[in-house]
C-alpha cells in the first residue's frame, strides 16, 4: 500500500466505561505526529448493540482510526468485523496487556467494565485530598498545612493551582502559598514537620506573558510592578534564595507542563516520604 500522507486523522474512541483510558493512550500516541491534527469522536459507556451502531454510522461517515476498550466479546467482535468490512484499523488498547498478564499469571481476567473506578480505599483517599486541595488553595486555611503532603510556595502564575488539583487527583493532599513582595508567607509554614515543601519558578519573559493574558482578559490596566520583567525578575530571586535558606526542592515550570512538574515532585514526594 503506498504512504498516505494526511494533514489530520479521526480518531473513534469507544470505550464501556468512561473512555479516560482510550483518551490518554490516543493524546499520547498523537503527539509523536506533530504536523497531523487528531480529530477525537468519543464514545463513553457504549454496552448496547443498539449504542454500537451508532458508533459504527458515526465511524463509517468519518472513517480513520478506531481504539477501544470494550469488555463484552460480543461487541467487540461486531466492531471489529464491521471495521474490517470498511477497511478501517481497529485496535483493542487493552487486548496486549491482557494477554501479557494471561500469560505470566496462568490465569484468565475477570472481566470488569470500569474496573479501575471502583469505589475502593484508593478512590476515597483522592476524594479526600480534592476536599483538602481546594479548601487549602491559594494560602487558604494555613492553621492545618501540617496535614498536607505537599505544600506548593512560588509567585503568581506558576500554575501553583492546577498543579495541586493534578497531585490531588493523584491522592496527594496539597496546598499551595503564594510568594507576595513584601507579604509575610504564613508562620505555619515554619512550623510544618510533615509535608514537602517545593518551590515552583518560571522565567521572568514567561511570567510577564502569562500575567498580560491575565490583565487582559480582566480588561485591567498593566502599567504595574505586577508586569514589569525587573519586579518580576526580583520576585524569582527572592524565591530562590528563600527556598535554598530553606533547604527546599525547586522547579522551574518554565518549558514544563503540568504532568511533568507534577511527576517532578512526586519524584521528590517518594525520596521525601523514604527519609521519614
Amino acid at each position: 500500500m503506498p504512504d498516505r500522507i494526511h494533514s489530520y486523522v479521526h480518531l473513534h474512541l469507544v470505550s464501556d466505561a468512561t473512555g479516560e483510558t482510550l483518551i490518554a493512550v490516543a493524546r499520547a500516541v498523537a503527539a509523536q505526529y506533530a504536523s497531523v491534527r487528531a480529530i477525537e469522536h468519543v464514545y463513553p459507556l457504549v454496552r448496547s448493540q443498539k449504542q454500537l451502531e451508532r458508533v459504527i454510522t458515526d465511524i463509517e461517515d468519518a472513517p480513520g482510526i478506531v481504539l477501544y476498550t470494550l469488555i463484552g466479546a460480543e461487541l467487540s467482535e461486531r466492531l471489529e468485523k464491521r471495521c474490517k468490512e470498511i477497511g478501517t484499523p481497529c485496535v483493542s488498547v487493552l487486548a496486549p496487556v491482557l494477554g501479557v498478564f494471561r500469560s505470566y499469571l496462568g490465569t484468565e481476567s475477570t472481566p470488569r467494565i470500569g474496573g479501575q473506578h471502583v469505589l475502593n480505599t484508593e478512590y476515597f483517599r483522592r476524594i479526600d485530598a480534592l476536599n483538602y486541595t481546594l479548601l487549602h488553595d491559594d494560602g487558604q486555611m494555613p492553621e492545618d498545612l501540617n496535614e498536607a503532603d505537599v505544600v506548593l510556595v512560588g509567585i503568581s502564575r506558576t500554575s501553583k493551582t492546577p498543579t495541586s488539583i493534578y497531585l490531588a487527583n493523584r491522592g496527594i493532599k496539597t496546598a499551595n502559598i503564594p510568594v507576595v513582595p513584601g507579604i509575610p508567607l504564613p508562620p505555619q509554614l515554619d512550623e510544618v514537620t510533615k509535608p514537602l515543601i517545593v518551590g515552583l519558578i518560571a522565567s521572568p519573559e514567561r511570567i510577564v506573558q502569562i500575567r498580560q493574558n491575565r490583565l487582559l482578559s480582566l480588561n485591567a490596566d498593566d502599567n504595574t510592578a505586577y508586569v514589569d520583567k525587573s519586579s518580576v525578575a526580583a520576585e524569582i530571586a527572592f524565591t530562590r534564595k528563600l527556598c535554598a535558606r530553606q533547604g527546599w526542592p525547586l522547579i522551574d515550570v518554565t518549558r514544563r507542563s503540568i504532568e511533568e512538574t507534577a511527576a517532578a515532585i512526586l519524584a521528590h514526594y517518594k525520596e521525601h516520604a523514604n527519609d521519614a
